[in-house]
């Protein structure tokens, strides 16, 4: 939560330790700096992501099916996960210095397979003609918002806290508006 808020910099182990409510010392025994743990929450992050996130393909499932489940698998993280979302995004925008090397080490790869199966699509003509990396980009954007922003969110809808209906109804307007873009509903 401190990393969420106030980034690697603006964050210390006294702060940390005192918001998981245990000592700085029993903190400091499992990680004994700051980079150590930021790094290990960063990668447990994007572990999750890289798990949840691929575009596996199944035999006989459509574009379809499978981007409804990659965007409702990305809203849920979002939803369960919001302040490892904010942490990442704070790395990112500093220009991923602790997390750099992993990125290209981890996420590049499997970016790289998914972007290979959206060309697929494309190729086959289950989907219009689409730039397959800022399809991701897009999404990404798109459900990582209501983590990143929640509370740019919450005003405009005039709530206190997004609920799980709140996230079911973006995840189904982000759904709609990709397949839409992709003309994938034609091939139902």
């Amino acid at each position: 939560m401190v990393f969420a808020e106030k980034g690697y910099s603006g964050s210390s182990m006294e702060a940390i330790a005192k918001t998981a409510n245990i000592s700085k010392q029993n903190l400091i025994y499992y990680f004994p700096n700051k980079e150590l743990l930021y790094k290990r929450v960063l990668k447990e992050m994007l572990d999750i992501w890289i798990e949840k996130l691929s575009f596996l393909e199944t035999e006989g499932e459509t574009p379809e099916v499978i981007i409804r489940r990659y965007v409702q698998e990305k809203m849920a993280l979002s939803r369960i996960y919001p302040n490892g979302s904010k942490v990442f995004a704070h790395e990112i925008i500093s220009g991923a210095p602790m997390l750099k090397e992993y990125l290209i080490s981890h996420l590049k790869p499997q970016f790289d397979r998914d972007v290979l199966l959206v060309k697929s699509w494309i190729s086959k003509g289950l989907i219009d003609q689409t730039d397959p990396e800022h399809l991701f980009f897009t999404i990404w954007a798109a459900t990582q918002t209501y983590a990143d922003f929640s509370i740019q969110i919450e005003i405009l809808l005039g709530k206190n806290n997004l609920d799980q209906n709140d996230f079911k109804r973006a995840e189904e307007a982000v759904t709609e508006f990709v397949m839409r873009a992709l003309g994938a509903r034609k091939n139902i």
